[in-house]
């Protein structure tokens, strides 16, 4: 049977993500039709959503899609992000990058992996380069990458204040934070510099000196793991002032590699108690990439893996500590959509993109991408080819 072309979700309480009470959703053609009660439509399948709440898609702006690791040897590698791993964290937009992996790892594979998830359901771009500086690149360089190839949007993660950086200069980081700029205004993309940090004494003292020294906008500036210790967050809170939008990581809860840092709903939950720039404050998951411990010589102790489910848990745990739903959500869908200018993502309105996710409290119930069903009732309804196992011969 082909499906309706038309889908109304019914008595839900939406949010997209200002709170718009409980209201019906038409979806049609891959958009929202518009929002508000509608009578019974002879084409138009009905889904009841009476008591779920309704959200935009998350948009998830840092995630290994090839998968990140290798810092203990080949064996130390993750594998490449399954697509229900996403799906079945409300996640409908993925970032792709590369981290501390330029050898074995390349752009090339990043896209592809981006590729294969876009023609499963999801919408994906790319950063060029990694963690390296000189960068990896498709064209030989950031402004090439990102001015000829359509789903690459910016440059990232460039690793700075980390051991496994590779100890650029203040004028390295400005000329690529340059390149991505001009890049960005030849094409109208982000043409953001993201940025790893690590937990060096340096913090954000690079891209201060840079903000005082150039003439690069701060907005070109996107660092993350902003949470990853106590002084860094401090340093974060002051950048925003500067015009800069910084980015907190949803590490798991209670990571041994991270004593005193604060959690990701603890961030978000203190951003709006300190009345801080609401659009300076994003909140990525660092899915699929890993999470190591190293003693003080650099040697690898123990490695975990992000997930893009913190998301969620972080919106859970900032509205537990008393941050209003509304507010909690922006972070993890229409500040990263407006800051990366991912148009048509990241809210719910007439126009835009079909991207929802409908919750039980918290947890993932049904999810729309582009309008397709790809969750319904806390069951995927696609997966990636080989995520059940190799194909019998």
């Amino acid at each position: 049977m082909t499906p309706s072309p038309l889908t109304v979700l019914r008595n839900a309480s939406v949010y997209a993500p200002e709170s718009l009470g409980t209201t019906d959703v038409l979806i049609g053609g891959g958009q929202v039709l518009g929002i508000g009660r509608f009578p019974t439509l002879a084409i138009a399948d009905e889904v009841d959503l009476a008591g779920l709440t309704l959200i935009p898609g998350l948009v998830d702006l840092h995630t290994h899609l090839t998968g990140g690791g290798g810092e203990g040897g080949a064996e130390t590698r993750v594998p490449p992000v399954a697509l229900s791993a996403l799906v079945g964290a409300g996640v409908t937009t993925a970032v792709g990058l590369l981290g501390t992996d330029c050898e074995t790892r390349s752009v090339a594979e990043n896209l592809a992996c981006a590729r294969g998830l876009e023609a499963l359901g999801l919408t994906t771009y790319c950063y060029t380069g990694g963690y390296c500086v000189p960068p990896v690149t498709l064209t030989g360089s950031v402004r090439g990458d990102i001015v000829h190839v359509d789903r690459i949007i910016a440059v990232g993660e460039v690793a700075i204040s980390d051991h496994r950086s590779s100890q650029p200069t203040v004028e390295e980081i400005a000329r690529l934070a340059a390149e991505a700029h001009v890049a960005g205004m030849l094409t109208k993309k982000a043409g953001i510099l993201h940025l790893h940090l690590g937990d060096g004494q340096r913090g954000l003292h690079p891209i201060r000196r840079i903000l005082a020294d150039t003439e690069l906008p701060a907005r070109v500036f996107h660092p993350t793991h902003v949470n990853r210790n106590p002084r860094l967050w401090e340093e974060a809170k002051a950048l925003a002032h500067e015009g800069c939008t910084v980015d907190v990581t949803a590490f798991p809860k209670d990571d041994p590699a991270l004593p005193g840092a604060p959690s990701a709903g603890q961030a978000i939950f203190e951003w709006w108690t300190l009345g801080l720039p609401a659009e300076r404050l994003t909140v990525s998951s660092d899915g699929g990439g890993c999470l190591p411990q190293f003693d003080d010589d650099g040697v690898l102790l123990a490695m975990g893996v992000g997930s893009s489910a913190t998301l969620l848990e972080a919106v859970a745990e900032a509205t537990a500590l008393g941050c209003p739903l509304a507010y909690a959500l922006g972070p993890v869908t229409a500040t990263p959509a407006g800051h990366f200018r991912l148009r048509g993502k990241g809210r719910i309105a007439a126009g835009l993109h079909a991207d929802l996710v409908a919750l039980d409290g918290f947890r993932v119930v049904h999810v729309w991408a582009g309008g397709r069903c790809l969750m319904r009732d806390g069951v995927p309804l696609v997966r990636g080819l080989f995520e059940r196992g190799a194909p019998r011969g």
